[in-house]
């Protein structure tokens, strides 16, 4: 799509004063651009806001649990798209998906979306959030080896050579600033903490973090763009002003967390970006404020409890027998703070995060808590949680301000997720994909029907529109058209209203009605029926005789046979017959099977089968028999 035809849609979802808001920050960005381009200057140079050069961090108020015994020492993050840290750790502009770097022009003016001659600009942000520094720093304050030290400080050094302030890719995010600004307090804390460090290194730290977080100040989230994203950056915000102790900035960002909890959550505590990977993501960044406030006998405001423990309840609702999770839209597998390294489940982090947080527990914590918890918790602290009155998980929970049904098998060996929400957050829907109506369904702890998952952001945009688009998801489509309209990679323009219709558990059986209005003038119908066994019935009334498309997509180790004459589909997984699907409608209709890439990491993709019934039946019943 033409940048003019992109450009033009943008405006139409920005309201008047955003437009005014976004011409002022242009103006501040020329005027940056005047101080900082010509002459390069490291971020930890000098404090370039002079009224707040006497801030200093007290690492104390941070409350880390410098005694933990239980870590590992791992100082190699995980990077998007399964590159090697190694190898990677210090080429900073790095482009990853190609051999070529992304150049060291000032960040406004750098156009960093939908590279294909350089790479994708999330994976870079990965390696520039640094985690690392904090592994490091705590590597040295739990074993006292100075070759932790040593690697933490020239990476430091490095890094601040080759990026100086507002100059090359790590700059073009103001959340990214504020993630790192984050992780940088903690590499801070931890040598603090430790003694003995050089003072010329912790104050290169407090400079390049006041100088952080005042550009975040000056440049946070706001009208279209206010999502997960500004909640990050009030985070920071806020953060610096309890440890910096500077009130103006810690009552900016309680305030702004403050106003955004009920406009970006429905009531029922579903996110309204209508995915739990930035349910989650969100959700850490509350509970690292809150864990402040309450550590520093600071006020918390007063709907912040209620509404995490909403938040809380559904991501655990989401949580199957096996630890499988049911998550619709997109997962760049984003997270604030990385002291274990590696890969790890962050949906368990949270759960257990907010276990210590909230009067209830939502998970396990004697199984294997995340290495996270134990340098922000005591041992005390979490023998508390652990006598905590414990989440009860439903057989089946509707969402119905959220939009989302989960459905559990009596034994626990069945596990469905509905969606019947709506596309995303606010005016572009940034992180929503086309898939109203879509189910999926986990099978003795395997997914069996799946989502396709997200793979890249910024590059290859006809595999971004595909990961999104509604026959690579598990519903139905009407002449191969689109639920709703992509305008852009983040950017939607009309788009289905879905609404329940009706939700009946009983004893024996669970049913939910919905439907959508993205095919109007056309109407549809879903119809869900679960027995609680081995029977799941999905029933689509359509009132056109225009030719329909179902479409089922398969675990990558399904094998698939149709049945000659039958209507009906054999699925083996494991060498084993899984189950059959059967099909009927008041039409003549066809099956085929073809392959589909499915995503379950960031940058990661392989093909999976794909199931395709198409008719022009107005009544089309498929029955799943496991």
């Amino acid at each position: 799509m033409p940048n003019t035809t992109w450009l033009y849609h943008r405006l139409k979802a920005m309201s008047i004063p955003e437009i005014f808001w976004r011409m002022s920050q242009r103006h501040i960005q020329r005027n940056e651009k005047k101080i900082f381009f010509p002459e390069p200057t490291p971020v930890t140079a000098k404090v370039f806001n002079k009224a707040l050069e006497e801030l200093d961090i007290d690492a104390k108020r941070m409350h880390l649990n410098i005694n933990n015994s239980k870590f590992s020492l791992s100082t190699s993050i995980s990077l998007l798209g399964n590159y090697d840290y190694e190898k990677n750790k210090n080429i900073w502009h790095a482009g990853f998906q190609t051999d070529n770097q992304w150049p060291k022009t000032f960040s406004y003016s750098l156009k960093y979306k939908q590279r294909d001659d350089i790479g994708d600009a999330r994976t870079n942000w990965e390696l520039n959030r640094h985690f690392q520094f904090a592994l490091l720093a705590k590597a040295y304050a739990a074993t006292g080896d100075k070759k932790y030290f040593d690697e933490l400080e020239e990476l430091f050094d490095d890094w601040n050579k080759e990026n100086p302030f507002l100059i090359g890719i790590s700059w073009t995010s103001v959340m990214e600033v504020a993630i790192r600004t984050s992780n940088w307090y903690y590499t801070y804390c931890f040598l603090k903490e430790t003694g003995g460090v050089k003072d010329e290194l912790l104050d290169k730290l407090r400079i390049g973090i006041i100088n952080m977080t005042d550009y975040v100040t000056n440049h946070y989230s706001r009208y279209s763009s206010a999502n997960n994203h500004l909640i990050v950056e009030a985070f920071t915000i806020a953060q610096s002003g309890i440890l910096l102790n500077h009130k103006p900035w810690q009552d900016l960002g309680i305030s702004l967390l403050t106003h955004e909890l009920p406009l970006q959550n429905y009531p029922d505590g579903v996110n309204k970006e209508l995915s739990l990977h930035y349910q989650s993501f969100y959700m850490e960044a509350m509970g690292l404020m809150l864990r402040l406030l309450i550590k520093n006998n600071i006020k918390v405001p007063e709907t912040w409890l209620p509404m995490l423990m909403k938040m809380s309840g559904y991501l655990a609702d989401c949580r199957g027998s096996y630890g499988e999770y049911i998550e619709f839209g997109d997962n760049d597998e984003g997270k604030i703070l990385d002291l274990t390294g590696g890969t790890w489940n962050h949906y368990d982090y949270i759960l257990g995060f907010m276990s210590l947080l909230l009067p209830t527990s939502y998970i396990n914590l004697n199984e294997n808590p995340n290495e996270n918890l134990n340098w922000l918790f005591t041992e005390t602290e979490f023998h508390k949680a652990q006598k905590k009155d414990t989440y009860i998980i439903r057989r089946s929970a509707c969402y119905r301000a959220g939009g989302v049904t989960l459905i559990r098998g009596r034994d626990g060996q069945v596990f469905i997720g509905i969606d019947h929400g709506e596309l995303g957050f606010g005016s572009i829907a940034a992180h929503g994909h086309a898939d109203a109506l879509s189910f999926q369904m986990f099978f003795h702890s395997e997914v069996l029907f799946l989502d396709p998952g997200t793979y890249i952001y910024h590059t290859d945009i006809v595999s971004r529109n595909e990961f999104r688009k509604t026959r690579n998801h598990n519903t139905l489509t009407i002449e191969d058209k689109e639920q709703s309209e992509m305008l852009g990679a983040f950017l939607w323009g009309k788009r289905a209203d879905c609404h329940l219709l009706e939700y009946n558990e009983q004893e024996k059986e669970t049913i939910l009605s919905a439907g959508h209005d993205g095919y109007r003038p056309d109407t549809l119908t879903r119809i869900f029926a679960y027995n609680g066994n081995e029977s799941f019935c999905v029933t689509d009334k359509i009132n056109s005789n225009k030719e329909k498309q179902i479409n089922f997509v398969l675990n990558p180790k399904a094998i698939l046979t149709i049945e000659p004459n039958a209507n009906s589909v054999n699925i083996k997984m494991n060498e084993k017959q899984i189950a059959t699907m059967n099909f009927d409608a008041d039409a003549d209709l066809s099956i085929s099977i073809t392959k589909v890439m499915v995503s379950f990491r960031y940058g990661s993709r392989c093909e999976a089968p794909k199931i395709t019934l198409k008719t022009k039946g107005k009544l089309i019943n498929t029955r799943i028999i496991l």
